[in-house]
């Protein structure tokens, strides 16, 4: 895959791994066009890129949003042919507590890390296949490969995008114009992640580095950081089973 000169939408790019990915791209010669719900904060990620970024207000998880977002693109970006799948929503859920709204939180889990994702996808797809080299990259989680009880349900949405994933990649396996890439963050030192000890995590450049060597490299599966142990376990298996 080309490092430059492509035109690449970042779902969530105005803050955290979205926004260190645009920054990365940025630098290296590309249009990048982000997206997020917070007009601020917007406004704010547009002045630390280059004049050249554009910045696309609207909340992806809202199915309205996602069609706007998606002919915003269409009409005055037709040039798209890389879209970052980053947008995303966590919850500590405790399962044992009665009050504890589990089943509303892993909806909201569930919309915007999987369904929107599909949806979203799904509407700008043939737009990739227009183009002579495009990419789908989703930013899935080092807890598709084991959850935990602080985060079950967000563990469980990840594991529905890469179980997606997997089936998306193999779904154009046999067009060489258009690939799907997954990256694996561990915990990253994010706003998003600071309520269970993002603190402690890799900064959200690291993640952007490991996607964009992985970009040279034609490398669809990007672990990252502790990631890597974990899918160096599990993915020969994978590989292996037919699919």
């Amino acid at each position: 895959m080309k490092t430059t000169g492509n035109t690449v939408f970042i779902s969530g790019g105005s803050a955290g791994i979205g926004l260190a990915i645009a920054k990365k791209l940025n630098a290296a010669g590309n249009k990048v066009i982000i997206n997020g719900r917070s007009e601020e904060r917007l406004k704010n990620a547009l002045k630390e890129l280059e004049s050249s970024a554009v910045g696309i207000l609207g909340d992806l998880s809202v199915e309205a949003d996602r069609i706007r977002i998606a002919e915003d693109l269409k009409t005055n970006h037709a040039d798209v042919n890389i879209i970052v799948n980053n947008a995303g929503a966590a919850f500590m859920n405790d399962l044992s507590d009665g009050n504890n709204n589990a089943a509303e939180k892993a909806y909201i889990e569930t919309n915007t890390n999987y369904i929107s994702v599909i949806h979203f996808t799904s509407l700008l797809t043939p737009l990739l296949l227009q183009q002579e080299d495009a990419a789908i990259i989703n930013i899935s989680s080092i807890a598709v490969f084991r959850s935990n009880k602080y985060l079950p349900t967000y563990s469980a949405s990840k594991a529905a995008l890469h179980s997606y994933t997997q089936g998306l990649r193999d779904t154009f396996a046999e067009n060489e114009k258009l690939n799907v890439y997954e990256v694996y963050p561990p915990l990253v030192n994010t706003e998003f992640s600071a309520e269970i000890g993002g603190a402690n995590g890799i900064p959200p450049s690291e993640v952007a580095d490991e996607l964009f060597a992985a970009l040279e490299k034609d490398q669809f599966e990007v672990p990252v950081g502790d990631s890597k142990k974990l899918h160096a376990l599990v993915n020969p298996v994978i590989e292996q089973t037919p699919h």
